[in-house]
């Protein structure tokens, strides 16, 4: 049996890819890295990406790429803090206006 590298299980949980889940990927946001799943960076160019995200104000939304916010972190599927410099990301991510265009990379 082979196992997922840190950085591929962190992208399976953050896309939403899961074939049961009924909901958009709930997301909490943290300040503080030692609390985080994942460490994210947001870059300007889709190309870079590992993820191209839409962020979604239902928490139903089921597609890939498809973040939901939660205000509590005991409802989220995943915990992030942001970083400012992309060697330190485990995701570096994308944000899209448009929703069709969400998608994750593995």
């Amino acid at each position: 049996m082979k196992k997922l590298s840190p950085k591929r299980w962190i992208l399976a949980i953050l896309s939403a890819f899961l074939p049961l889940s009924a909901s958009a990927a709930q997301i909490f946001i943290t300040n503080y890295p030692s609390e985080a799943n994942a460490k994210v960076f947001v870059t300007k160019y889709p190309s870079e990406a590992n993820c191209i995200v839409y962020e979604t104000q239902y928490s139903s939304d089921m597609e890939p790429g498809v973040w939901f916010y939660t205000k509590y972190k005991g409802d989220a599927r995943a915990v992030i803090s942001y970083t400012q410099y992309q060697s330190e990301a485990d995701l570096i991510v994308y944000f899209t206006k448009y929703k069709n265009d969400a998608r994750c990379r593995y």
